[in-house]
């Protein structure tokens, strides 16, 4: 692991630097608290350091200081080295942001195990940040097909409603429905049935453009959002789609099923989220009404035309 440390006398900064090298640290050398600073904002700055209390331009407690107001989920852990043994001085440094200290001179083994104890939580930290990374996307991702959960994909709805609204920019959706869905479960099964869906999924998200988004909005229906497009434009993109899903039979349960998909367009800008749905899930059912196989997108809404 790197340490930083921040000390301006040069003997002392090169004999602190040897022992942490002797324990296995890595060791970044700053000379005093303005250079430790600029470090510390660094993109991939050590997550431990030890900084000299009294140094030039900037002393150590004003470094913590400083640290402490930045908002981040990783900061560093901060020991200061200082001759102050006092309580006050002692206070002083921990209010301003220090999570140990350690008195000079200081005795390795105390200072060694100081470190152990900064390692250790530093450690821990990044493993519950890992895990609350991984429970995020579970929880934003629908555990069979992997497209958007239908939290995650309404979320994304309403902030580009809102963000449509901001800007005065158009939003497109669309509504995506397997058509005879319900045959495949009942003649091969739910597992042949989570097939044709999972590789529903491969397809359109195969096809879908970067700043598009796609995610499941219940059973064999789906969301597709088009941000910045107009009507012609969403329609191009939902029958980029109908047709990636359509172009060959999807093999499953070593079946084949010509699988096709109606979708309902619905473009708005200033509309709410539900009313967004509601047009789309409309066009939707006209889709279906006109033999499926189809993309039908409404007219805009007349507070948007």
């Amino acid at each position: 692991m790197r340490v930083l440390i921040a000390e301006d006398d040069a003997t002392s900064r090169l004999l602190l630097k040897r022992v942490l090298e002797s324990w296995g640290y890595e060791v970044m050398v700053t000379k005093d608290g303005a250079e430790a600073w600029q470090a510390l904002q660094a993109e991939g700055a050590p997550r431990l350091a030890i900084l000299d209390w009294l140094m030039p331009e900037m002393d150590g407690v004003d470094v913590c200081r400083r640290v402490r107001d930045r908002e981040t989920l990783q900061p560093p852990y901060i020991i200061l080295l200082t001759a102050l043994g006092d309580k006050e001085s002692v206070v002083t440094g921990l209010e301003a942001g220090a999570d140990d200290y350690v008195g000079k001179p200081y005795d390795p083994d105390e200072l060694r195990a100081r470190l152990e104890v900064g390692r250790r939580l530093v450690e821990l930290n990044g493993e519950l940040l890992k895990a609350q990374h991984a429970l995020e996307i579970l929880a934003n991702t629908d555990s069979l097909t992997g497209a958007l959960s239908r939290r995650a994909i309404i979320t994304n709805l309403e902030r580009e409603v809102e963000r449509a609204a901001r800007q005065g920019s158009r939003l497109g959706l669309g509504m995506l429905d397997i058509d005879h869905f319900k045959l495949v479960n009942d003649t091969r099964g739910h597992a042949a049935g989570d097939e044709v869906l999972c590789e529903v999924v491969r397809r359109v998200l195969g096809v879908m453009r970067p700043y598009d988004t796609f995610g499941r909005f219940g059973g064999e229906e789906f969301l597709v959002l088009v941000p910045g497009s107009g009507e012609r434009e969403l329609r191009d993109v939902l029958e980029r789609v109908r047709c990636a899903i359509g172009s060959s039979p999807i093999v499953a349960d070593g079946h084949e099923f010509a699988v096709t998909v109606s979708i309902g367009g619905a473009t708005g800008g200033r509309e709410s989220a539900d009313d967004l749905i509601a047009r789309a899930d409309d066009a939707l059912y006209a889709a279906k009404e006109q033999g499926r196989d189809r993309v039908v997108v409404a007219h805009a809404a007349e507070e948007d035309a």
